[in-house]
């Protein structure tokens, strides 16, 4: 009798621990689930950034007219910058044509390439950049366009090729 009692007290206790076991998988595969919905929920956002047109990884295309996305273009000029101050010239010339982008034709991002450019020894883009970068908009000069500008006099270029 009591190996009968503590044989189904060790059975009880193999399926409390079966129990908690079988939870614990059951709240990872939830958690799992979460995840999963959420990456494609991304890829979904991806897929339609691609038909309308726009896609941050593809450097060279650019956003439809008149659209830009403030967001993509902040964290893609903070990511460049901190690869620019770390020397990775390549790497921040990479995030910085992600922000244009993001932001076509906008003052900082073209400025941000410009100087990408510069640091790799690129004149001929980089005066490309600062030329786009000096273009007033609204007709005000701003801090960005006299910065531009100070980078072509010092290349000896003119803001018009």
């Amino acid at each position: 009798m009591t190996v009968l009692i503590a044989f189904a007290s060790l059975a009880v206790t193999a399926a409390g621990c079966d129990s908690a076991t079988i939870e614990a998988n059951q709240q990872m595969v939830k958690e799992q689930q979460a995840q999963i919905e959420e990456m494609q929920r991304q890829i979904e956002m991806l897929k339609q950034g691609q038909n309308s047109g726009y896609s941050t990884a593809a450097v060279g295309a650019s956003a439809p007219a008149g659209r830009c996305d403030r967001g993509v273009e902040s964290t893609a000029n903070q990511r460049g910058g901190d690869q620019f101050a770390a020397r990775d010239f390549s790497g921040a010339l990479g995030y910085y044509q992600d922000a244009l982008t993001a932001c076509p034709n906008d003052p900082r991002a073209e400025l941000n390439v410009a100087r990408a450019y510069e640091a790799l020894g690129d004149k001929d883009k980089a005066v490309d950049h600062y030329r786009a970068a000096a273009k007033p908009s609204n007709g005000t000069i701003t801090d960005v366009q006299e910065q531009a500008r100070a980078a072509l006099q010092r290349f000896g270029a003119s803001e018009t090729p």
